[in-house]
């Protein structure tokens, strides 16, 4: 474990007590688990990213040879 000191205006450290004493934690200890949360959703993300533009586009293959027409694309039988 790492010790570190940071400086807050009254109000937020006032309230940050009051947060971590609704958890039954300590400040330090709350403030781990809500920047660890931070640091692996943040990882989470960076993979999936990875995982998405490792995709290798693929060449549309059009009915008829043709591209549909911008109703056809967004025609919704349904509304009808």
């Amino acid at each position: 474990m790492k010790n570190i000191t940071i400086t807050l205006p009254e109000e937020t450290a006032r309230w940050l007590r009051v947060k971590a004493a609704e958890n039954e934690r300590s400040v330090s200890k709350w403030l781990a688990g809500l920047l660890a949360g931070m640091q692996r959703r943040e990882d989470e993300y960076e993979v999936a990213m990875k995982r998405a533009l490792a995709i290798k586009p693929r060449k549309m293959e059009w009915v008829d040879g043709r591209k549909p027409t911008r109703e056809e694309l967004h025609d919704r039988a349904a509304f009808r």
